[in-house]
């Protein structure tokens, strides 16, 4: 594959995925598209749209190329592969003062874990450490999401 993709917008692709839509590389132009789950729904369906908004026609044209075009895509790691809670328990062993790192395992056991586990890493003063550490893993995973696909990386 000869295009090249920065590896940062791919990282920052996956942060912001949010549920019903996918995100997509096109191997041709190099292009990082996000589509909802309804825009590919309706270019499946084969119906004309040229009566709906022209924002919602822009959106349903990079569907219906996706969904008319497939092997000129990839999918990008989802919010599921990235798995952030599994991110938050494994940061939370690599924290070297025993004390501060049974504090946040015991914060991210159950309802509202994320929440708890933000504002302890505030109120600890280890915020800076979990994003460096979170950036590291989204980095990790973008870098074998390519390489598992056979995309170039820039970084």
């Amino acid at each position: 594959m000869n295009v090249q993709v920065k590896l940062k917008d791919i990282i920052e692709e996956m942060e912001i995925q949010f549920e019903e839509s996918q995100s997509f590389l096109n191997i041709k132009t190099g292009e990082i598209i996000l589509v909802t789950s309804d825009d590919l729904r309706t270019a499946e369906d084969d119906q004309p749209f040229d009566h709906l908004p022209d924002w919602q026609q822009e959106n349903l044209k990079v569907a219906n190329d996706v969904v008319e075009n497939f092997e000129n895509y990839i999918e990008l790691p989802t919010k599921y592969d990235v798995n952030e809670y599994e991110m938050m328990e494994d940061f939370c062993l690599t924290v070297g003062d025993l004390r501060k790192q049974n504090t946040l395992l015991l914060e991210i056991k159950g309802k509202g874990a994320f929440r708890r586990f933000k504002d302890k890493i505030i109120n600890l003063d280890i915020e800076d450490q979990w994003f460096s550490y979170r950036d590291e893993r989204y980095k990790q995973i973008a870098k074998e999401w390519c390489q598992d696909n056979n995309v170039n990386y820039i970084e």
